[in-house]
């Protein structure tokens, strides 16, 4: 069956793997992770199997003293990904920025080169960050209120633009004969004076005919929301099912109609985490043997910050005893809506719930076949709730060469993906123009 429309695939570069038992397996990465060398190899593996991009989340502290816990990347993103481009052609780059913590002239710069010494490869993931332990590291005792750093973040971005555009190559035209290297006139300070930024501009190089680095963001909240509206090429989403899914694409709609561009085209990437074997049993058996080594104390401890109660008398091998509804619901309600809908529809033992929220925290999970993994990907794709996935493997590097060895042949033969690469810039490979 050949299609008309593709899908999109990045994947979320994370540690050793989503899952987060993926350090303990005896072959995992879990030594050669805080090299370059590592994530120069993902970078080949994502581009062997024509990828989209490569994404890095970020977080700007340390995990909070647990032995247990590995950092996002020990790295800074924009470099790695630099150093990740040296060895790519094709493969987009996206790097998380934060608009709570980070400069916008400082940000814009080190972009626009990353996307000047790769070709139109660049892409940045706007967000507001979460934790308290990264605002004692930019010299804030606590973390801003959400609708402080929302507003912080909607003038982060809007800056960002006015420094993308301040000048570009057309402007820079030397002309020996008349002594001029740069045809100043036509580029002028904008003197940007905000509530929380002041930037007097210009740029201090120029935007290229790969246009603006590709936006992204990935906010579930209604703020979220509204900043992807007014800004994003592309989200990012978190939805277990298709329930969810919809309930997402919704929202995001009736922001872009609300927004200042109510003609919008936002492209939808909801997380994907697969386990995929040539049987069903084969794909089964890894995920199993994932969830058989998890810490079950630090599992269950996370388990009861999602659902806000003591599970310390529930037995592993007992169906998940009855929660309150969403309406009843105290605490922070996105994933624990989640854990409701797993239960809904795994019916699943205690022990299976932490398994499946141990890799990827609650997003689409598949378990089986090329060919089953690719049905729902598809089915997604024709309800019109993914225009792609951003796929997070359980382990790196081997969940990812799954996916390019197995799955991605069988999208191939469907026409749901690209045989090469179609495009020389990120915004076109995604045909955002």
């Amino acid at each position: 069956m050949n299609h008309s429309k593709e899908l999109n695939i990045g994947v979320l570069l994370y540690g050793v793997g989503h899952h987060q038992a993926a350090w303990l397996e005896e072959d995992s990465s879990i030594n050669e992770f805080i090299t370059i060398e590592y994530y120069e190899n993902l970078a080949r593996i994502a581009e062997r199997g024509k990828l989209d991009a490569v994404f890095f989340a970020d977080s700007q502290a340390f995990p909070a003293y647990s032995a247990t816990e590995l950092p996002t990347s020990y790295f800074d993103p924009l470099i790695a990904l630099t150093a990740m481009s040296k060895v790519t052609d094709n493969v987009g780059l996206v790097s998380t920025i934060s608009g709570t913590f980070n400069n916008p002239f400082t940000s814009a710069r080190q972009l626009l080169s990353l996307h000047h010494i790769t070709k139109g490869r660049a892409g940045w993931n706007l967000v507001t960050s979460m934790t308290h332990r990264e605002a004692q590291n930019h010299s804030m005792s606590e973390l801003p209120g959400r609708t402080v750093r929302y507003k912080k973040a909607d003038e982060f971005a809007a800056v960002m633009d006015q420094l993308f555009e301040s000048w570009s190559l057309e402007h820079y035209k030397p002309d020996r004969i008349n002594k001029e290297i740069i045809k100043n006139e036509s580029i002028q300070p904008f003197n940007y004076k905000g509530h929380n930024f002041q930037i007097k501009g210009p740029l201090t190089l120029p935007l290229g005919k790969a246009g603006k680095p590709v936006a992204m963001q990935a906010g579930t909240s209604m703020e979220g929301v509204a900043l992807a509206a007014k800004y994003a090429d592309a989200v990012y989403s978190v939805s277990w099912n298709l329930k969810q899914a919809k309930a997402y694409r919704n929202k995001l709609n009736e922001a872009i109609k609300a927004s200042h561009r109510p003609e919008a085209n936002i492209k939808v990437f909801p997380g994907l985490v697969t386990y995929v074997g040539r049987t069903k049993e084969e794909a089964w058996k890894k995920k199993l043997k994932l969830d058989g080594l998890l810490p079950i104390d630090s599992t269950l401890d996370q388990l009861e910050f999602f659902i806000q109660r003591d599970t310390t008398s529930w037995d592993l091998d007992e169906k998940v005893p009855p929660l309150p509804s969403v309406e009843e619901f105290t605490g922070p309600i996105g994933r624990y809506q989640t854990v409701l809908e797993i239960i809904e529809d795994k019916n699943p033992t205690v022990r299976e719930l932490i398994g499946y929220l141990s890799a990827g925290g609650g997003h689409l999970t598949l378990i089986g076949t090329p060919r089953e993994i690719v049905d729902e990907m598809e089915k997604w794709m024709n309800e019109g709730v993914a225009d792609g996935f951003n796929l997070m493997p359980p382990t790196l590097p081997g969940g990812l060469e799954d996916f390019v060895d197995l799955i991605i042949p069988e999208m191939q033969n469907r026409g749901l993906f690209r045989k090469d690469y179609n495009g020389e810039t990120f915004r076109e490979m995604l045909a955002l123009y």
